[in-house]
């Protein structure tokens, strides 16, 4: 056997790594040639290609430096509390939290907000910084009626082309400071205030609406006792001055009932044996107890729909639900009018959906996002909603929610409204 030195092993390792090298190299240069080659076929240059292909790879290389920025900045921003946005001198978008994308103002690493982006090119130009204030909306992909799964929002959606929910974007309230952090960078802050506002319009519709209802009983009551304090009132008067103390007394103990519903809608129903509904059941029994408001203007009840669907819930609440909507589809409709209640699954066979439909006055789309707010009512009040505290939708949005199931509505003034109540199966009904 011929004798094998290390000199021998060093010399045949560097020509494999020479050769390795080369078929690196080749096969590198064949990546960024074969496709150039192909369109050469095609009456292009070759060298052009070759030349445009590797001065873009060039130029992503140099941005992708360029667009790094310093570790102790980017650690700093990602301490900042809100959504920080990182802009370059292009007006690309280099760092953005995900929360900017939802709240609208960035999209595909661009700020799509005209009044940001004038203020990033402002701050670039003149240096210093600003702050305003902002009201964005959340796009559409973004929008999910909380505890709703995409599942049921999209079957919902495509379960009937009259009825189809509208998911509404509710706006974003917002404070966007923006300033320069170097020569080549802007950042934008953008602090998200919305829960405060909405908390600050929820304390102000519940001081507006209920507390009006409370000081009315009070005040019939003292009517009252002025009367039967007075010698010589006619029956007449003092019947009628009893008549006002019991209305507003009903208001009182409606809303309160309300209120005791809607604690009770908080926790999660969880699926058992003995919870088990048919949920056509539940909005006939609904139906039934909105049948004397009915019949007070004539209007119409009509419930229809699958003998089949079964689901897991508190038959108290989903009986609300739906009466609380047949409810809200009478008062705001005219007299005469049919209601109707169409209880079907849902394409998947996975959920069932229960929608009224009326033809009343329908309700302006820049009112639908908060319609389900606590304590709100719109402007398209008559005299036979003019006495409610706005709990009546909030309370369907909160059973919808303990169920794991969710609430939408489709309506134009003057073309009525169609709200939808979505309910998971029983999962061996859905299978």
């Amino acid at each position: 056997m011929p004798h094998i030195t290390t000199t021998t092993i060093i010399a045949v390792a560097f020509v494999l790594l020479a050769i390795g090298a080369v078929i690196g190299v080749g096969l590198l240069i064949a990546d960024m040639v074969m496709p150039l080659v192909q369109s050469a076929t095609h009456g292009e240059s070759l060298r052009d290609r070759f030349s445009e292909r590797f001065a873009r790879l060039r130029k992503r290389h140099d941005d992708e430096d360029a667009d790094d920025l310093e570790e102790s900045t980017a650690a700093l921003l990602s301490m900042l509390p809100g959504a920080p946005v990182v802009v370059d001198e292009s007006d690309e978008v280099v760092r953005a939290s995900p929360a900017a994308y939802r709240l609208g103002v960035v999209d595909d690493d661009v700020i799509v907000e005209p009044r940001i982006a004038q203020a990033v090119r402002t701050v670039r130009e003149q240096g210093g910084k600003t702050m305003f204030e902002l009201t964005t909306m959340t796009p559409q992909r973004f929008l999910h009626m909380a505890g709703a799964d995409d599942d049921a929002q999209e079957n919902a959606e495509s379960a009937d082309a009259h009825a189809t929910p509208v998911a509404v974007s509710r706006p974003n309230w917002l404070r966007v400071t923006v300033g320069r952090i170097s020569e080549r960078f802007v950042i934008v802050l953008l602090d998200d205030v919305s829960e405060r506002v909405r908390f600050a319009q929820v304390r102000d519709d519940f001081i507006a609406n209920v507390s009006e209802q409370l000081v009315k009983p009070s005040a019939e009551l003292q009517r009252l006792a002025a009367s039967l304090e007075r010698a010589g009132l006619k029956d007449a008067r003092i019947a009628q001055d009893a008549r006002n103390v019991r209305r507003t007394i009903a208001y009182i103990d409606h809303m309160v009932k309300d209120l005791l519903l809607l604690i009770k809608a908080q926790e999660q129903v969880t699926p058992t044996d003995g919870n088990r509904l048919n949920v056509l059941s539940e909005a006939r029994a609904a139906a039934e107890v909105a049948q004397p408001l009915a019949q007070e203007r004539g209007q119409r009840i009509a419930v229809s729909g699958s003998e089949a669907l079964v689901v897991h819930g508190e038959s108290e609440q989903i009986r609300a639900a739906i009466d609380k909507l047949i409810e809200n589809a009478l008062e705001y409709s005219p007299d005469g009018a049919m209601v109707s209640v169409d209880v079907k699954p849902d394409r998947a066979g996975r959920h069932a959906v229960v929608r009224v439909i009326d033809r009343g006055t329908g309700i302006p789309l820049g009112e639908q996002q908060r319609i389900f707010e606590r304590f709100y009512r719109g402007a398209n009040q008559n005299e036979h909603t003019a006495d409610g505290v706005g709990l009546g939708l909030a309370i369907v949005k909160h059973v919808a929610l303990t169920h794991q199931g969710s609430v939408h509505v489709w309506s134009r003034p003057g073309q009525g409204s169609t709200f939808t109540l979505v309910l998971p199966l029983d999962p061996t009904q859905a299978d």
